[in-house]
């Protein structure tokens, strides 16, 4: 049976969607794995190593971005924003904050790129007392370590998650767009993110069991007698019956003639 391939960036938990696939059509796997590099949704989607990519970026939504020959256009549903935090070793200053880290309070101090050295290895860095860092909630819980505290930061940079697909572009036709774009299993997929019920009409599988119905119900008013011809032949047949019960009755009301004998 044919299925689909799912990427999701680390940290995002696409749990929900997924087991609502498998609830509604089992019968049509899904593929699916985690990425750490949260620039490779690009190379996963060209190299078709996965047909939709739930991603992570900061500031404007990667559909806004104009499509070239190194970039495609792309499909994104915004899901929802992360918050940002700060990640400090033990016992620092900012573990003495009950909820929101002013960012006075982290002024002029050494920061690790989270991007630059990836989550893990951005975690450990801090772990040593060489600095801090900022990410994502969703990272900063996934690789949490004993040895280092996460706060809330004033002024932090949210970040956005959302589910992004191949976009077919006019004026750079990429074929592998264009098989996303009619693949139903694709739209089914979306339509789930989306929040459609099971019998949402909008969902293709839903479409195409309407079709069949139409189908079957076209053949079957094909097949069956028309209401004007069987009506015409009843009356016909009626008439008949009556015309022949009518000559019927007058020959019975008729007197015999009988020739009278000459004397």
């Amino acid at each position: 049976m044919a299925g689909l391939k799912i990427a999701y960036v680390a940290g995002v938990m696409p749990g929900k969607w997924i087991d609502r696939w498998r609830a509604r059509l089992e019968e049509h796997p899904l593929e699916i794995f985690q990425y750490d590099d949260a620039a490779a949704y690009l190379a996963l989607l060209v190299e078709g190593e996965a047909d939709l990519v739930f991603i992570r970026w900061t500031g404007e939504s990667p559909a806004s971005a104009v499509a070239t020959d190194d970039k495609p256009a792309l499909h994104v549903i915004p899901l929802y924003e992360e918050v940002g935090v700060v990640c400090a070793p033990k016992d620092h200053d900012i573990e003495y904050f009950d909820d929101l880290v002013p960012a006075e309070a982290v002024e002029g101090q050494n920061f690790f790129n989270a991007d630059e050295f990836g989550p893990k290895m951005t975690m450990e860095l801090v772990s040593t007392g060489a600095g801090l860092a900022v990410m994502p909630m969703s990272l900063a819980r996934l690789h949490r370590r004993k040895d280092v505290v996460s706060k809330s930061l004033e002024g932090a940079p949210t970040t956005s998650v959302g589910l992004a697909w191949l976009r077919v572009d006019p004026v750079n036709p990429d074929p592998r767009a264009e098989a996303t774009e009619s693949n139903p299993l694709v739209a089914e997929f979306i339509g789930i993110v989306r929040g459609r019920t099971a019998s949402s009409s909008r969902q293709p599988s839903i479409q195409t069991e309407q079709e069949q119905q139409a189908k079957v119900a076209r053949k079957e008013r094909q097949s069956a007698p028309k209401p004007n011809a069987a009506k015409a032949k009843n009356a016909s047949a009626a008439s008949g019956s009556k015309s022949g019960a009518k000559n019927a009755a007058s020959r019975r009301a008729k007197p015999s003639r009988t020739r009278r004998r000459p004397r």
